[in-house]
């Protein structure tokens, strides 16, 4: 591959840690930094990568499992971390975060577009029961890469950039029958499927039955949940909907359910 193609790579992607990679084989960026900073190093390593190759580090919301490690990366390894002001203020608060941000804090204004390192971000909102959420659209070497994580209910203008992705990570969180037949108490499965909780394969499907356009070529399945959902069942439930509305899978685009714990493969893409 040429140095200057774009690759992906997920670390992690579930309830106990997330954290992704965006860039080249020379640099790239950091979205959310919710497992070790050793482990991260460790990946990164292994794409002969260092944290000197990384401009910095997005964060979608304040979760622990989403900002486990950024008190170390912005203070310890000296990485920018940017997000919303709310959720600078969020990370304050978390008890999650023992290294607290100080001269690593980097500000954005939700909705409006900003460059970093030549990549073109916008931002818009996440209906989810944090502080703050957003996710990212990002445009880079002709590209554009979407994140939707920790979504408990669609909106517009999240559904404008699904439609615009040429790759896109986006929530499957859980089966809704294996959710409300499973161990979790009533309180915690009220929260999940609240209008501020996760998404469930079957919404995430239906958006992207009606959001697909044929100039989208990888959609990664995030956050699923460990005793609510199977990576199968998610894979199935959307490849279905898609099916139904004309699209092949494996043919037209590529399908992944990400592993929960275990970093993924280095995704090429062109």
């Amino acid at each position: 591959m040429e140095e200057k193609g774009l690759i992906f790579r997920c670390f992690a992607s579930g309830s106990s840690g997330n954290c992704y990679y965006l860039g080249t084989r020379s640099g790239g960026i950091l979205i959310d930094a919710g497992i070790s900073a050793r482990q991260i190093q460790k990946y990164l390593r292994e794409m002969g990568l260092d944290y000197r190759n990384i401009y910095g580090v997005l964060v979608t919301h304040d979760h622990a499992d989403h900002i486990r490690s950024v008190g170390t990366l912005g203070e310890r390894v000296h990485l920018p971390i940017y997000s919303t002001p709310e959720i600078h203020s969020g990370i304050d608060r978390n008890y999650g975060v023992r290294e607290k941000l100080k001269t690593s804090r980097r500000f954005f204004e939700k909705g409006k577009p900003w460059e970093l390192h030549g990549m073109h971000i916008q931002t818009f909102g996440i209906s989810h029961d944090s502080t703050d959420c957003v996710g990212y659209s990002i445009d880079y070497l002709g590209q554009r890469f979407v994140i939707v994580t920790d979504c408990g209910q669609p909106n517009a203008t999240m559904e404008q950039f699904v439609a615009s992705a040429n790759h896109l990570v986006i929530e499957a969180n859980h089966d809704e029958l294996m959710l409300l037949n499973g161990p979790y108490p009533t309180y915690l499965k009220e929260r999940i499927l609240s209008p501020r909780g996760h998404q469930s394969n079957k919404t995430c499907a239906a958006i992207l039955a009606r959001n697909y356009n044929p100039n989208i070529h990888n959609i990664w399945l995030c956050h699923l949940s460990l005793e609510n959902n199977d990576p199968e069942v998610a894979y199935n439930t959307v490849a279905s909907a898609l099916e139904a509305v004309g699209v092949k899978v494996g043919e037209d685009l590529q399908l992944v359910a990400l592993e929960r714990t275990n970093a993924s493969p280095i995704y090429e893409l062109k």
